[in-house]
């Protein structure tokens, strides 16, 4: 089984639209496939149309009253299953900083499920803290989509150093540009920068108004707009990724 979470320090960067458009193109090749939602908004919840069963779930998942098995549920879409948020997740940092070794946590709550699921998907709330730590070290990868402005970058640079700090291996980091507007100069120029770097993954994942549909739609994009540019570029990004973290 492998395990990725998507994460930003900063929210808006297009990190939930990737967690549901990976997650379903990884069932689509036959991947068993689980994606967490550990952010109290829960839009990746939203948009598989799927709601927690039981009253502050989150919250138990983590202090141990429930099993993660039992809070999973089927999606409409084959090999995809989803832990739905709720709102009992912005507990987690006051939980885990209670708990004896707690950034083992995350890593020994996802091995219940290892036999049943080749890939698992986070979807993180932005920001850093006790969570953020215990999913960290719990994963395989963190795949952090960044828009190529000047904040989002500092935001990036700002995430390396603290892993650094904290002794996070940032090499489980991979990075890609999200959100990128080919009418501003200022993303060409902030992509081109990092590209000659080899910091970032090759693909990204454009501005479109195909992708902001999904909340209408409440479904992947290859569902409703598969031969659209948008989804073009995540099949690309998937097969990178794929490539990067799985083969």
């Amino acid at each position: 089984m492998v395990t990725m979470a998507l994460y930003n320090l900063k929210g808006g960067v297009g990190k939930t639209a990737a967690t549901i458009n990976l997650a379903y193109l990884a069932a689509q090749e036959g991947y068993k496939t689980l994606i967490w939602d550990l952010d109290p908004q829960g839009s990746s919840s939203f948009y598989l149309k799927a709601q927690s069963a039981v009253k502050n779930e989150t919250k138990k998942i983590l202090s141990n009253e429930i099993e993660l098995s039992e809070a999973i549920q089927q999606s409409d879409y084959e090999n995809l299953d989803i832990i739905p948020a709720d709102i009992s997740a912005r507990y987690a940092d006051i939980l885990l900083n209670e708990m004896k070794q707690s950034k083992k946590k995350i890593a020994s709550i996802l091995s219940t499920v290892k036999k049943e699921y080749d890939i698992v998907l986070i979807d993180c709330p932005p920001g850093i803290s006790i969570l953020h730590d215990t999913i960290f070290a719990g994963v395989d990868w963190v795949l952090m989509p960044n828009i190529p402005t000047t904040l989002s970058i500092r935001s990036y640079e700002s995430v390396v150093e603290y892993c650094k700090e904290h002794g996070f291996d940032i090499h489980k980091f991979k990075c890609f540009f999200s959100m990128v507007d080919h009418r501003k100069n200022l993303h060409h120029e902030v992509m081109n920068e990092f590209y000659k770097d080899k910091i970032f993954l090759k693909n990204y994942i454009p501005y479109l108004s195909d992708v902001e549909k999904m909340g209408v739609q409440q479904a992947p994009l290859e569902t409703f707009a598969a031969n659209s540019y948008a989804a073009q570029c995540f099949r690309d990004l998937w097969k990178e990724i794929a490539h990067t973290c799985i083969d």
